[in-house]
């Protein structure tokens, strides 16, 4: 026993020793934040040893700067600690090294930042300034620290790093946040980073005909030419509008006797509403939107699809409508560089590309060029572009609708209730509001211009606005008060579609469950053309049935079917089943396996086709 001490006493005692306490502490606080993980005897095991064998490392380096080394290290891992937990409040899900990478374009966490804090999160620096007493104290005292005791306890946490790491890389990485909490998070950056480098996250020899794809999604494949919808808007010009975090609940609704959107539902009576499709973005949010609308590929989930492209022309849209005479354009008034829409619109093919460059810097709400400006300037292009193509293809995202949805007072069209004031939800109700009246003088522009009778209109929002930390308890009840029921996945993730264009529909409404990846196959039946690769959705008027998967906001094995939204286990929660009509939880049946399997195949089929234009083939 005497022996044993006596080797453990120079470990016990030795000046590290007391900062890897302060550092396990700090771990045990993050995982307790970010994965409701409060099991010491985990956090020592599994995340611990790594953070500890980097810091051990940093030590063994500096040597006669050892306390300027440590207090860097944990500046930094403050800092880093931070970040992750803000990223995931924002969106719900752990950020890879690569979100952090590229932090500087995410425009939505940095404008909201202000929301997302939490008074205890100085605490995480509260360490840094223990060091400075800690480190004063020992060099006081002339306790220099033992070289051979930092090599034993390097020695010590790199075995054990590496042993959990290999272990990581033996488990299946479905969900990246549920990975990071069962497998620590640097092991699950270690992962991630494979991956990247050798394959898509769930990549597989799998090799599934549309007629298999519809089968998985409980459908009786029919050829596109037998569909009944098929070439009813053969010919005309297309309009696409993708409408920055417009959300299926707004549609339809009024607030304090006004309607959110006066514009769309008067665009209602003349068209088919699509009202119950899901948002399947990822990572890369309305870029990814983007990705969805034109190839009706799965985006890739961990990492913003447009960072996986490799800049080999992909099957799309454009390229389809070009084939078939007409002249694609699109146009959006942000940087080109955000979300790397420099390397998206070459791979997608656009004849033409607007963004803030050739959009006039007029009316600058929040990102960019106020919605108004964009439509104005698009507008002023058409004559031009039917000139020279006959057919146009002209693409439209809007931008001021962009959280934090701060709109000039004279700009706020709305009225609200004193409770809605300055909440987050009354203001993007103000810069929904906004877009619908811009959406509008758009849709009359074209029909003074004579070509409304003769164009095939789509209009979908990109993803949710309302999520994530900035929604308060204020902007529930305010949310409870409009739905007249809590705020929920659904209202969430659902989000408008709306086809219309003259004397092509009659104001019908379709229930039939969709996501973004079916849009575009959807709008090709309609024009009465054949994509000539294969597409992972389906004709929304033509299929009654559907399963759906989605990644980054949902877990990794989530899916949404006829009866079911399942969401799958994640870093916080364990697996919960929603019927989708009551949003109340179910049981699971044996067929939530089967459905499981089933939307799993059909992303590896998705993988499969994404890998074939990837950097990481």
């Amino acid at each position: 026993m005497n022996t044993f001490i006596s080797k453990i006493k120079p470990i016990l005692t030795h000046p590290i020793t007391l900062v890897m306490v302060l550092l396990f502490l700090k771990i045990i606080a993050f995982r307790a934040v970010v994965f409701h993980n409060k099991s010491v005897f985990h956090i020592a095991l599994i995340e611990f040893p790594l953070w500890a064998f980097l810091l051990s490392l940093v030590v063994l380096l500096v040597k006669k700067r050892m306390w300027t080394g440590i207090f860097v290290f944990n500046t930094i891992l403050s800092v880093l600690f931070i970040a992750i937990i803000y990223y995931t409040r924002y969106f719900s899900t752990i950020p890879s090294y690569y979100d952090l990478q590229q932090i500087y374009q995410s425009n939505s966490v940095g404008g909201t930042v202000g929301l997302l804090s939490k008074p205890y999160d100085f605490l995480f620096f509260l360490d840094i300034l223990l060091i400075l007493p800690i480190a004063r104290y020992f060099n006081n005292k002339k306790i220099k620290p033992s070289a051979s005791v930092n090599r034993r306890l390097a020695i010590l946490f790199g075995s054990i790093s590496i042993i959990t790491t290999l272990l990581a890389f033996r488990q299946p990485l479905i969900d990246v946040s549920y990975f990071a909490k069962e497998n620590g998070y640097l092991q699950s950056q270690a992962v991630q980073v494979f991956t990247r480098s050798f394959g898509t996250a769930l990549a597989s020899d799998v090799n599934l005909s549309e007629r298999d794809v519809e089968k998985l999604k409980g459908n009786d494949y029919v050829t596109a030419n037998e569909h009944d919808s098929y070439g009813i808007a053969k010919d005309r010009h297309v309009f696409v509008i993708q409408v920055e975090s417009l959300q299926g609940f707004v549609i339809n609704r009024k607030v304090n006797g006004q309607e959110i959107t006066p514009n769309l539902n008067t665009l209602l009576k003349d068209s088919t509403y699509f009202d119950n499709v899901y948002q399947q973005i990822g990572a890369g949010n309305t870029s990814d939107a983007e990705w969805l609308m034109h190839t009706s590929i799965y985006p890739e989930g961990m990492d913003p699809t447009v960072n996986v492209i490799n800049g080999d022309l992909v099957p799309s849209l454009p390229r389809t409508l070009q084939k078939n005479g007409y002249g694609t354009a699109t146009y959006h008034a942000d940087d080109i560089t955000y979300w790397s829409r420099e390397k998206l619109y070459p791979a997608l093919g656009f004849d033409h590309v607007y963004t803030d460059k050739e959009i006039p810097a007029e009316r600058m709400i929040g990102f960019g060029s106020a919605d108004e400006v964009m439509f104005d300037f698009a507008s002023a292009q058409l004559p031009a572009q039917i000139k020279e193509y006959e057919k146009m293809y002209s693409n439209l995202i809007t931008l001021t609708s962009h959280t934090p949805f701060d709109m000039p007072d004279e700009l706020q069209s709305l009225t609200l209730p004193e409770s809605y004031e300055n909440t987050y939800v009354g203001n993007y109700l103000q810069s929904i509001r906004y877009t619908d009246e811009q959406i509008g003088a758009f849709i009359d522009t074209l029909k003074k211009e004579d070509l409304y009778d003769n164009s095939l209109i789509l209009i979908y929002g990109d993803h949710s606005g309302i999520h994530g930390a900035p929604v308060t308890k204020d902007d529930e009840a305010v949310l409870l008060d409009l739905l007249g029921h809590p705020y929920n996945l659904q209202d969430r993730f659902v989000v408008p579609v709306i086809f219309s264009g003259g004397a092509l529909f009659s104001g019908e409404t379709i229930n039939h469950l969709g996501g973004q990846i079916d849009l575009m196959p959807t709008l090709l039946n309609l024009l009465g053309i054949e994509h000539d690769a294969q597409m992972m959705g389906h004709n929304l008027f033509q299929y009654e049935h559907n399963l759906l998967g989605m990644r980054y906001h949902l877990p990794g094995s989530s899916f949404i079917n006829d009866d079911t939204l399942y969401v799958a286990p994640s870093a916080k929660l364990p697996a919960i089943l929603y019927n989708r009509d009551t949003m109340k939880e179910k049981s699971r049946t044996n067929k939530t396996q089967q459905s499981i399997d089933n939307a799993l195949q059909i992303m590896q089929q998705s993988d499969q086709i994404l890998k074939s234009y990837s950097s990481r083939k």
